[in-house]
């Protein structure tokens, strides 16, 4: 039998990056370097950069999506840029143990024109079920009435009607482009000999009708994020991390990096932060994040025996069993126990249980 009364908890450290590692590694990710360049580069291993990336993926997009709220956006362009996961479509049947996720995905995006702020991005599908998701979440964030500008994609007309109303002054671009390139040049697009304004609810004006800076906004998109460049081995393999890169890439471009035209980052533009974000800022807030979501696969409790001399260890899992191990002589004995054999003794515990 065991005294609750007397006992003390041990969390074992973990393998944790240092503050100063974790800004150089994301901020390579965020100019566009590789996992397996990052690796070379740090001497860190490709897991360990990819854990990082999901992390710090979850954080941002956790952190934009309280922060860009009330937004005083007054004219959104929105687009989609393509990418794809594993394989692109057309050879996901011939890929070897292609996940059920694999193929060609879209971002969708909404940038403000005057504050540059990427206000909202989706991941998915090219159809009007993420059109309608995408155009939703968009509208939350918006404060007042927007002048709205998407390129000729159908779905887009659908999504704003349902979710927006009369309350929006929305118009498509149309472009009209030419013959399809030939042959030897067939990884250029095809040439755009013009373009038609459509306004299609509300009252746009018509000089405002024009989706240029979302369109930029993807070129940046393919600069900062290795997996987007076309023609390299370096496209996501899994959907996780594709999405995790984008909410990285997102938090990097609206807080830290300066805009060239503004000379402030977006989110000091649009009002969202009043200072400008360091890679440190951004690690700092993947720690909070961390500190609130984090839950530890096991903690150690010593305690000592109720009758007679002695202590134990208990082993207290995420899941809620517990472990003891008894017949140790004092405190010290134990907590050597876990310092020094508690590992071995896990690896042959999870490997019982497996």
């Amino acid at each position: 039998m065991l005294d609750d009364k007397k006992k003390g908890s041990y969390i074992p450290a973990m393998n944790k990056l240092d503050r100063k590692t974790r800004a150089q590694i994301l901020h390579l990710l965020c100019e566009g370097q590789s996992i397996r360049a990052i690796t070379r580069l740090t001497g860190r291993s490709k897991n360990t950069v990819a854990k990082l990336l999901v992390e710090a993926g979850h954080a941002c997009a956790a952190y934009q999506d309280k922060a860009l709220r009330n937004l005083p956006c007054k004219r959104v362009q929105m687009d989609e840029i393509w990418s794809f996961v594993y394989a692109k479509a057309g050879n996901v049947a011939k890929a070897t143990a292609a996940p059920a996720t694999a193929g060609d995905l879209w971002t969708w995006t909404a940038i403000c024109a005057d504050t540059k702020l990427i206000v909202s991005w989706l991941l998915g599908a090219r159809d009007t079920d993420a059109a309608l998701s995408f155009v939703g979440d968009l509208r939350d964030r918006l404060a007042s009435r927007v002048q709205l500008t998407s390129d000729g994609h159908r779905p887009y007309l659908t999504a704003v009607d349902a979710v927006f109303g009369d309350d929006v002054d929305y118009a498509m671009l149309i472009k009209i482009y030419g013959a399809d390139p030939q042959a030897e040049v067939r990884y250029s697009p095809a040439k755009c000999i013009g373009a038609e304004k459509k306004p299609k609810i509300g009252n746009p004006d018509s000089k405002h009708i024009s989706t240029s800076y979302a369109e930029r906004s993807n070129l940046t998109m393919r600069m900062h994020m290795r997996r987007f460049t076309r023609l390299t081995n370096a496209f996501s393999k899994k959907v996780e991390n594709h999405a995790a890169a984008i909410a990285l890439h997102t938090m990097y471009y609206n807080f830290v990096r300066i805009h060239q035209t503004l000379k402030v980052s977006p989110a000091m533009a649009a009002g969202v932060s009043d200072k400008l974000w360091e890679m440190d800022d951004l690690v700092a807030m993947l720690e909070q994040w961390e500190i609130s979501n984090f839950k530890p696969e096991y903690q150690f409790v010593v305690r000592q025996y109720a009758i007679g001399k002695g202590h134990a260890v208990s082993v207290l899992w995420r899941g809620g069993e517990v472990d003891s191990i008894y017949g140790f002589e004092s405190e010290h004995d134990a907590l050597q126990w876990i310092k020094g054999k508690s590992q071995a003794w896990l690896i042959d515990t999870k490997a019982a249980r497996s």
